[in-house]
């Protein structure tokens, strides 16, 4: 099956996949060969691509908001933002998740903006630190 990665500014990847786990906003969502149609909301989180049944190392993106449409063996996903997740640093998503803290929330939208910030940066901070090590 194709998993086609795109953001508003590219294409991210293009490639065949054998298995999918899709970090959707209500949890993690596994994709193989022939899966029911399915249009779903992405969350903030790694997707890990197999390329065959014994991959052990699977290609990894870090995700963050979007759909994602399967159809016909296609997985399309169009997220608001994406990268490789040995490329996440985690001193930067420490700062953001700081950042996002320290956001205004005295009204009904300021405190939605804050909530969904502090939501996707605790998850880059998750991701970064899982994949990659304290002394970069």
């Amino acid at each position: 099956m194709r998993c086609l990665i795109v953001t508003p500014e590219k294409t991210v990847l293009d490639m065949e996949a054998f298995f999918v786990v899709l970090p959707l906003y209500d949890g993690e969502f596994g994709v193989l060969p022939n899966h029911l149609p399915v249009v779903a909301r992405i969350g903030a989180g790694d997707i890990r691509i197999s390329q065959s049944q014994q991959d052990n190392k699977p290609v990894c993106f870090y995700l963050e908001g979007g759909f994602v449409e399967i159809l016909d063996n296609n997985i399309v996903i169009m997220s608001m933002f994406a990268m490789p997740v040995k490329e996440l640093d985690i001193k930067i998503a420490e700062s953001q998740l700081q950042k996002a803290f320290d956001r205004p929330f005295h009204t009904p939208e300021l405190a939605k903006i804050r909530e969904e910030q502090l939501y996707s940066r605790r998850a880059r901070l998750k991701i970064a630190k899982k994949y990659n090590k304290e002394d970069k």
